[in-house]
């Protein structure tokens, strides 16, 4: 895991008052792939986007966010508030390679 060992307890904390799970390392493994996957999806069709617009840089509009996913990322800020888990986050969410730049916004 990207983050180490010593995020796991602030994920495992997360889940909790998230959802009221309990998670393992091998279960944050697995989350790992799983969110370095779905990113990588949401960051490929994003570049086909700008690309279709011709631009040579990925901007936040271009990223397909359905309401759904807009509203977990608002419930997650909140709780994030609580549990400080953004740096870790950043690091599980580590950018693949495109082809494209991607804005910092």
């Amino acid at each position: 895991m990207a983050s180490g060992v010593m995020a796991v307890p602030r994920f495992e904390r997360f889940f909790r008052e998230a959802a009221s799970l309990d998670v393992d390392k091998d279960d944050l493994r697995r989350l790992n792939s799983f969110v370095f996957d779905r990113i990588y999806d949401l960051l490929v069709r994003a570049q086909a986007i700008a690309e279709a617009n011709g631009r040579d840089v990925i901007e936040p509009w271009d990223l397909p966010i359905p309401k759904g996913l807009q509203e977990r990322i608002h419930e997650f800020e909140r709780l994030d508030e609580d549990v400080d888990l953004a740096s870790f986050l950043a690091d599980l969410s580590a950018r693949p390679q495109l082809d494209l730049a991607i804005a910092d916004e």
